[in-house]
């Protein structure tokens, strides 16, 4: 018998982690540019960064995150709002060259009980799809199964922005 372990997920899956401490996107875009690939940011604008989701839905799962920490579309600025759809559209060029999905979730958890994981800090998910990609591991394990290291993504993304 095979087995899958996913320890990276455990504290997460487990509810183990403190996320009132810190924000860990606040973190991210405060942290030197030169520790990017260690902290998975793929490209960093001027108001917003681009950074690979550390508990993906499926590999190449990106989140676009403004600098500044808001919890609502309603308080950024017309300039940075255009930043944030610039860079997820971005986002979706570089994931459709790449990975070649069959589809993309693009969207935002606004709220917690909307889903939000995080939801002090406003952040837009791009999620690339496919035809099955969800399988019985999900549904009855709660683990996601996926094919592809976080390292080995950044470094296919990163340079694509």
């Amino acid at each position: 018998m095979d087995r899958l372990f996913t320890p990276w997920r455990y504290a997460y899956v487990n509810d183990s982690v403190d996320r009132a401490a810190t924000c860990v996107f606040c973190e991210l875009a405060s942290a030197n540019p030169l520790d990017d690939e260690s902290a998975l940011v793929v490209r960093r604008g001027g108001q917003h960064f681009v950074v690979l989701n550390r508990y993906p839905y499926n590999s190449g799962h990106l989140l676009v995150v403004p600098y500044e920490h808001v919890p609502r579309l309603s308080e950024l600025s017309g300039e940075s709002l255009t930043e944030l759809f610039a860079l997820t559209a971005q986002a979706e060029k570089v994931l459709q060259e790449i990975y070649d999905p069959e589809g993309l979730n693009v969207g935002l958890n606004l709220g917690r009980c909307a889903g939000a994981g995080i939801a002090d800090h406003l952040h837009v998910h791009v999620v690339p799809r496919w035809s099955g990609d969800t399988s019985f591991m999900t549904v009855s394990g709660e683990t996601r199964v996926l094919p592809e290291d976080l390292t080995e993504t950044w470094h296919k993304l990163q340079g694509r922005f």
